[in-house]
């Protein structure tokens, strides 16, 4: 008789259930035990499904679904290869599924699982229940009690972190190698889309099906044809976090064990300098760029659509500063953008509007984004910081009507408010009911850049008190995700000035809301296949697609961090903000609509936001994992400052040399010990790697070179052309070249 007992102390599905009575009842021996650090997996065919029990004596576990057979099945166990701790054979009536259990780790135990599966038939998948349950001391799923931390959002990386506190097994991490699905999506037309989540005491990935609206499915997997079903990968803590800080400093660390067992995809080299140049022509002389009022020239928003704006015009200001410094000369255009600059503020408020002041009436010129009022002060904060002294007055100029909206709305901003009054327009988004919660973020940083130019120490404690005010948020901090970076920068920097550590730990947590919001995977999903979106963080906490401008400015504040940080960071925050960088490099490129083959672009684009110009050197706003058509918001002009950025933090000038040296991690630190020598440090992490070119400036070739990491012997060139040389070199190497 099968015991009902507690079933009713909360709604739970039939499966639930079920694994708990056949937990019960199994007498039988186990297919297979293995050791994983302090645990024990074992192997257990029971009811219509295969099974691994995790556990950790005294302490509960786990039960993760290997395979679900929906009927009977026979398991066996075959010799292993390479490194692998099992090799499972399954066949049923549905065909054969073939599984792998890969253990690791020393300190953080992890376990990677493989499924794959060859269909007897073309086989329709109408429903495949979830693969992971917690368990108490006694193999009771209904027993084990503990909180979701982080759950996959929309289809950004498939992953679950949870802790299990009673009995107290801690903290697991559960990822999903969406990548290595992908020939399923593609076969069955379904996309991952929050497929990892639950509700406790049912958790793990829900295998995506197509909507049971009335008809069967009707994209079959082939028959005969393997396709991978789940790529699971589990890390282990056994102590649960006491506060949100050491919560999001595991979950970093956690996530950068199972980064670390991925196959990641490869980069290319991009010109981003040559990108640059077109980019500021096109500026210059295109007249959908730009439009002239009070006799100045405005930068449009989008390719000849939409009212100029403060954080457009400063967004394209800033990044010609940056590419002028690079350049050893400024761009004509920074003056010219700049010189219209005042017309936006507003003396009476002594703040700067968002519009012009002759903007049409279809606007409301007194609305304004909370993250809108201090961006734009960010910007001139950098100007002013590098001598600029218009920038420096319109910065102090607005510095305390943005101390006054923040003491108005006690450091929780909402999502948009009139600059008149205060007066909220919209308090909260719709997707969690909050208002724009890492706004806090990128204030702090306007008040640091405040107390770097005066030393006023009102501005430090206005710092402090915004990053005080958002603990508590824990991963729901993200609003926007670059935001969230300089909320992380932010952090950071106040650790150094104050030495309080509390601020060290709490960047972590803006660091772990920021990843938790990326795509940690590479869709082949629809036209995704006609670009890369490889660790793009989603613009917003619930937008659908991954934005350029938040692209760029992240990892501009990520440039900050590092160069903020030191060997108190923890290594794996350091290892995935330079992946992120990394990839940023890359990724990036498929914005520009040249990039990218015409169908890839959407026809038509929001009615104000004009057009989409393949001839232009301006990136679209949007490219979506899922692989819809890219560009539907527009072709953004803003996001032009991107080629600027990257140009000028990626390639680096060599005084005297016939070269430029590019690399995709940031570097730490340029030394001139001879004429024609060079000696840096890459800012990435061990064990990953780094490229790094040598590309001819002007007409003469390229010298002959020797270059060595570590004080090693000379490394040979993955690439070699007339005009580049290109090495893989260790991420974290310091690097001697001559020439």
């Amino acid at each position: 008789m099968l015991d009902r007992t507690s079933a009713k102390t909360m709604p739970v599905s039939p499966f639930v259930l079920m694994l708990r009575a056949l937990l019960r009842e199994d007498t039988g021996k186990p297919l297979m035990r293995f050791p994983l650090g302090a645990m024990q997996v074992e192997v257990r065919a029971l009811g219509d499904s295969l099974w691994a029990l995790i556990r950790r004596e005294g302490q509960g576990g786990l039960a993760l679904r290997l395979a679900y057979l929906a009927g009977d099945f026979q398991a066996s166990k075959l010799a292993s290869k390479g490194n692998e701790d099992a090799r499972i054979a399954v066949s049923s009536a549905l065909g054969d599924h073939n599984i792998t259990l890969h253990g690791g780790g020393a300190a953080l135990e992890n376990l990677r699982v493989t499924v794959r599966f060859t269909p007897v038939a073309d086989m329709l998948v109408p429903f495949m229940p979830r693969d992971l349950y917690p368990l108490d001391a006694n193999d009771d799923p209904l027993g084990a009690t503990g909180a979701v931390e982080a759950a996959q959002r929309g289809l950004n990386s498939g992953l679950l972190y949870f802790r299990i506190d009673d009995p107290g097994f801690g903290n697991v991490l559960y990822f999903q190698n969406l990548t290595a699905m992908n020939p399923y999506y593609r076969a069955t037309r379904t996309a991952p889309d929050g497929a990892v989540g639950g509700i406790w005491p049912e958790l793990g990935y829900l295998l995506p099906s197509p909507a049971q609206s009335g008809k069967s499915p009707s994209h079959p997997l082939p028959a005969g044809r393997e396709v991978v079903l789940s790529d699971a990968i589990l890390v282990f803590r056994h102590e649960a976090p006491p506060h949100e800080r050491e919560s999001a400093r595991q979950f970093l660390q956690m996530l950068g064990i199972a980064y670390t067992r991925l196959e990641v995809p490869v980069t290319d080299y991009r010109d981003w300098v040559g990108r640059a140049e077109q980019t500021a022509r096109d500026l210059d002389e295109a007249p959908e760029a730009t439009i002239r009022h009070y006799g100045h020239r405005y930068i449009h928003p989008y390719t000849d659509a939409e009212y100029p704006d403060i954080m457009v015009q400063m967004s394209i200001v800033q990044a010609l500063h940056d590419w002028g410094k690079w350049r050893e000369e400024p761009h004509p255009l920074e003056a010219e953008f700049k010189a219209g600059l005042g017309r936006f503020y507003d003396k009476k408020l002594k703040t700067l509007r968002r519009y012009l002041p002759n903007v049409g009436d279809d606007k409301d010129k007194d609305a304004v984004d909370s993250w809108y009022l201090y961006h734009p002060m960010l910007n001139l904060g950098k100007l002013a910081l590098d001598g600029d002294r218009q920038a420096r007055k319109l910065f102090l100029g607005s510095i305390d009507y943005g101390i006054k909206a923040a003491h108005h709305f006690r450091y929780e901003w909402p999502v948009q408010y009139k600059v008149t009054d205060f007066s909220v327009i919209t308090e909260v988004a719709g997707a969690d009911g909050r208002g724009q919660t890492d706004v806090g973020g990128i204030y702090a940083w306007v008040m640091l850049q405040a107390f770097e130019l005066t030393g006023d120490k009102r501005y430090l404690d206005e710092s402090r008190a915004a990053i005080d005010a958002a603990m508590g948020l824990r991963f729901n901090i993200n609003y926007q995700a670059n935001l969230t970076a300089w909320g992380a920068a932010a952090c950071m920097r106040l650790w150094r000035i104050t030495n309080n550590q509390l601020y060290l730990e709490q960047s972590y947590v803006y660091l772990g809301s920021f990843f938790h919001n990326c795509a940690i995977w590479e869709s082949e999903l629809e036209l995704a296949v006609h670009y890369r979106n490889f660790l793009g963080a989603t613009v917003l906490q619930d937008a659908p697609y991954m934005a350029i401008y938040e692209c760029f400015d992240s990892y501009a504040a990520f440039e900050q961090y590092l160069n903020d940080s030191g060997p108190d960071l923890d290594p794996a925050a350091r290892m995935l903000i330079a992946e992120y960088c990394k990839y940023a490099l890359d990724r990036a490129w498929f914005y520009y609509p040249d990039a990218l083959p015409e169908d890839a672009i959407a026809p038509k684009q929001r009615p104000t936001n004009g057009h989409i110009d393949r001839a232009l050197s301006f990136p679209v706003e949007d490219l979506y994992v899922d692989g819809q058509p890219a560009g539907q918001v527009g072709q953004e002009i803003y996001g032009a400052g991107s080629a600027f950025v990257f140009a000028s933090r990626a390639f680096h000038r060599v005084e005297g040399a016939p070269f430029l040296l590019f690399c995709d991690h940031f570097l730490l630190g340029l030394d001139r010990p001879g004429e024609k020598a060079l000696r840096f440090q890459l800012a990435g992490s061990p064990g990953r790697d780094a490229r790094l070119s040598l590309i001819r400036a002007g007409s003469a070739g390229l010298p002959e070179f020797t270059l060595s990491a570590h004080g090693g012997k000379a490394l040979r060139p993955r690439h070699a052309s007339a005009g580049r040389i290109e090495y893989h070199v260790p991420a974290d190497a310091t690097i001697e070249l001559l020439w």
